[in-house]
């Protein structure tokens, strides 16, 4: 078959990259492995596969006789971000186009790359601390041969979640989302890792809905028969959810509520909340929206059956999710700038989204009713020099070739997010990564204040007449009143202050 790219030089000439070697050759569409580069001394010289071992790495990068369409694939699953980081300004500065990168160690099971898992490198593989590595086969054990539905499965943690959950050995996989592109994206993705030799045979079902369709949630729970849920599904965006408030708590508390309550109903062995830093001393609406969906988790664990688990995962913010910083500043970039930070002291903790859905998926495991996990995030970064990063990862000057510009701090926002309470004492557990809020305890009455919100949230169907046109006066009083709302959030959460923004619904 006819050649489709130009030659390939495999970084790394461990288990992975003789994997990868191994299945261009095989399928010989990909392109000609032209060598293996390694510091490894007792592998330089030698041949594997026929495929000369050249090194040291930096070293011999600057001399390679290559052309512009020849590729370097980083196949170093273990590499450290300075490691990497090094590495890809010495190939930038020696004329390589084209880089891709293997996922880290905790996305390949056992010694199992396929070239299908490699991808272009991006900022995120070098921003940050470096992840804990995470025995993935082992710690989503539980999961073979189980039922597993994600809410969310299209987002940026919901979608990861199921590429890690192909390893797993589940019978299938729910792909639940609200929004049909984002599901047909990620099943779309997830078969073609499939075809190439990643993870099981788990049988991959879209399911497009809405969490706050109560009478579907228990329709679809009790169809599916689902053994485990992962609960991703969120309205997320800070501004955005304190100019929309009613439109918050609908989804992210009410939309939980009433999978909890599927969830208790068709009986749900374990239920995994995703949680964020933003839940402790809330500031913002939607802090407010996941501290309630904590609380919820808190009521329903008294609830479960006598094989249910309900528990909770905290932690603060991924590094490329949909609505952070990173897209943002990538778009910004592509534009020319300016970059926009808020404050130029304003700071959060970071991880990967990978590390993050590998602690998730073992907290899910090995977490017991009840209780509140938190991921450990290191020392937090901050967001001005995350900036400076990028804009020097793409080659550019700051303030010279791309400037950033200060705006200031928006509605629901502060300088720095804590990951938990004093009085919560987080514990370290036998589990690396994963923190237990040891004394986490109920601080609200859930059942009254969804009470008091339900009116202002839900009764807003004065019929079914799908032929009738609706008036203001056929709504009741309280329905979508937003200062009423958040009244009663600031009532249980006095952390939360009323803000300028202009709310729409």
């Amino acid at each position: 078959m006819k050649q489709i790219q130009g030659k390939i030089y495999i970084i790394g000439a461990g288990f992975a990259g003789k994997m990868i070697c191994r299945e261009i050759k095989e399928k010989g569409i990909f392109g000609e492995v032209a060598a293996f580069l390694d510091d490894d001394t007792s592998k330089i010289g030698t041949k594997i596969s026929g495929i000369p071992v050249i090194g040291p790495v930096m070293e011999i990068i600057p001399v390679l006789k290559h052309e512009a369409q020849d590729e370097a694939l980083i196949a170093i699953p273990s590499a450290e971000k300075a490691y990497l980081s090094k590495l890809y300004t010495q190939l930038k500065k020696s004329g390589f186009h084209k880089i891709k990168i293997l996922p880290g160690i905790s996305q390949i099971i056992e010694g199992d790359a396929h070239l299908v898992q490699a991808r272009e490198i991006d900022p995120q593989d070098l921003l940050g601390r470096d992840p804990q590595i995470i025995g993935l086969k082992e710690s989503i054990a539980y999961l073979r041969g189980k039922r597993v539905l994600i809410t969310g499965a299209g987002g940026s943690i919901g979608s990861e979640l199921a590429r890690q959950l192909l390893s797993g050995g589940a019978q299938r996989l729910y792909l639940f989302g609200h929004g049909e592109n984002s599901i047909y994206q990620i099943e779309r993705e997830l078969k073609l890792l499939q075809q190439g030799g990643v993870g099981e045979s788990a049988v991959l079902v879209p399911v497009i809905g809405d969490i706050k369709d109560r009478e579907f949630i228990f329709y679809i729970l009790n169809k599916l028969k689902a053994d485990v849920i992962f609960h991703c599904a969120a309205y997320k965006h800070v501004p955005l959810m304190e100019a929309n408030p009613v439109a918050a708590i609908e989804n992210n508390v009410f939309g939980t509520k009433n999978l909890l309550d599927g969830a208790l109903e068709s009986g749900v062995k374990r239920f995994v909340l995703i949680s964020t830093d933003k839940a402790v001393s809330p500031v913002s609406v939607y802090g407010a929206s996941k501290a309630l969906c904590e609380e919820l988790i808190l009521h329903y664990a008294k609830k479960a059956g006598e094989n249910q688990s309900f528990m909770s995962v905290r932690f603060g913010n991924v590094l490329g999710s949909r609505g952070s910083v990173l897209p943002l500043f990538l778009d910004q970039i592509s534009q020319g700038g300016p970059l926009t930070v808020t404050h130029k002291d304003m700071e959060r903790y970071f991880m990967t989204i990978p590390e993050a859905c590998s602690l998730v998926l073992k907290a899910g495991g090995v977490g017991e009713n009840g209780k509140m996990y938190l991921l450990d995030m290191g020392e937090p970064l901050k967001i001005y020099n995350i900036a400076l990063q990028l804009i020097r990862f793409y080659g550019f000057e700051p303030d010279k070739d791309i400037k950033i510009k200060i705006i200031g701090t928006r509605p629901g926002e502060r300088l720095t997010e804590p990951l938990w309470l004093k009085e919560e004492n987080p514990v370290p557990t036998s589990y690396p990564g994963i923190l237990d809020l040891k004394d986490k305890k109920q601080s609200v009455d859930i059942e009254k204040v969804l009470g008091k919100l339900a009116d202002i949230v839900l009764s807003g169907n004065p019929g079914t007449d799908y032929e009738k046109s609706y008036q203001e006066e056929d709504f009741p009083f309280e329905y979508r009143n937003k200062e009423k709302l958040k009244q009663i959030l600031i009532e249980f959460f006095p952390s939360l202050t009323q803000t300028q923004t202009e709310s729409v619904v």
